[in-house]
């Protein structure tokens, strides 16, 4: 199931004896991890993919496998723009900590302090708190996929979570929550020109070149985007594949909806290294740690949550990454300065658990 590769290769004027070499090695790497691929996608019915991996902030391979849409056989290609879903938290991170950088918010900065005229309960209440899915809301999503607790009617939902109950005492405990989010939102479109979809677009999105995702939007699967792959969830019981579809209302899209291409989003990471979009990005990658001194997310792997960014706090090949729908993840390996880019149209086919088979294939030595 691929069709359609692209791999980007050194640029070799003179086929000298290095020169052959460095292509046999090169074309070997490639032929390694297509096939790697290749199995871990008909293993877990991953109709469509796309790949990108970045190497000492260059980026190394970018390239597309399988079908972006079932219905009319319509192969990927690099320029098919994939739901990156949650993903869109770690634009929303970066946002935050641009403001931050310029004096205008404080991570550390209470909810009463922006948004007094939010419930007391909540008041105390941190932005990082939000951001890391530890501040105890209530939630606003029903729980069925992403229905909203009064469905169809977002005024009406952000109504009633403001008078339900807190689910627990502010960072006492990991509990992904979209409340947060929305809050968050608030607090940005509160301090920046127009919105804060206008303010990722014009400062981040804009300065990495980032054309396609930009003009995708932030509204998931709503309108109709040019070169869009569709999203499924694969139905193991019937065996087939079964169509995905969903709205986010603009209250709900700091923690999901964008759209994007794994070269794109490539070209993000190698910005994020370079310090291009915010300062310091141990601010924005740093995770936040519980009242008792440790910190949580949502796994042995994914263990910690930073702004927008999930933390791999591990012995070897420590990382971050961003993952949205159980479709996607883009992931940095600090340490050994590689990044990887897998997005999917698959809602289950979890790249993040797979994602380090492809980094072994970069970095020497890949244990965990």
């Amino acid at each position: 199931m691929m069709n359609n590769r692209f791999t980007l290769l050194p640029k070799v004027k003179h086929f000298g004896l290095s020169a052959v070499c460095l292509f046999s090695s090169t074309f070997a790497l490639a032929g390694d991890v297509d096939a790697f691929i290749e199995k871990t996608m008909t293993a877990r019915h991953i109709p469509g993919l796309q790949l990108a991996v970045v190497k000492n902030n260059q980026v190394v391979k970018a390239t597309s496998y399988g079908v972006a849409n079932l219905q009319d056989n319509i192969a990927v290609t690099n320029q098919t723009v994939f739901s990156i879903n949650s993903m869109t938290k770690a634009f929303t991170g970066v946002a935050l900590v641009q403001l931050v950088e310029k004096g205008v918010i404080s991570l550390d900065d209470e909810v009463a302090k922006h948004l007094p005229e939010l419930p007391k309960a909540w008041h105390k209440i941190q932005i990082k708190h939000l951001m890391a899915h530890t501040s105890g809301l209530p939630k606003i999503l029903s729980g069925y996929y992403i229905d909203l607790i009064v469905r169809g009617d977002p005024k009406a939902a952000w109504e009633k979570v403001q008078t339900l109950p807190m689910i627990s005492d502010t960072n006492t405990r990991f509990d992904y929550n979209q409340t947060g989010y929305v809050i968050v939102g608030k607090i940005i479109d509160k301090y920046v020109d127009g919105s804060f979809v206008e303010f990722i677009t014009d400062h981040q999105l804009k300065p990495v070149n980032m054309h396609l995702t930009a003009e995708s939007g932030f509204e998931y699967m709503t309108p109709v985007i040019k070169n869009q792959a569709r999203q499924y969830v694969y139905d193991h019981k019937e065996k087939r594949f079964v169509n995905i579809y969903g709205r986010f209302s603009y209250m709900m899209r700091t923690a999901a909806g964008m759209n994007s291409t794994a070269a794109e989003l490539a070209q993000y990471l190698i910005a994020l290294q370079a310090n291009k979009l915010v300062k310091n990005t141990k601010l924005l990658w740093e995770p936040v740690k519980l009242n008792n001194g440790k910190i949580s997310g949502f796994s042995k792997l994914e263990n910690g949550y930073a702004i927008g960014w999930q933390v791999l706090d591990r012995e070897h090949h420590p990382a971050v990454s961003a993952s949205g729908g159980n479709a996607v993840t883009m992931i940095h390996y600090p340490e050994n300065n590689v990044s990887i880019v897998v997005l999917t149209n698959l809602v289950g086919a979890l790249p993040i658990q797979f994602v380090d088979g492809i980094a072994a294939h970069y970095i020497d030595d890949f244990k965990l």
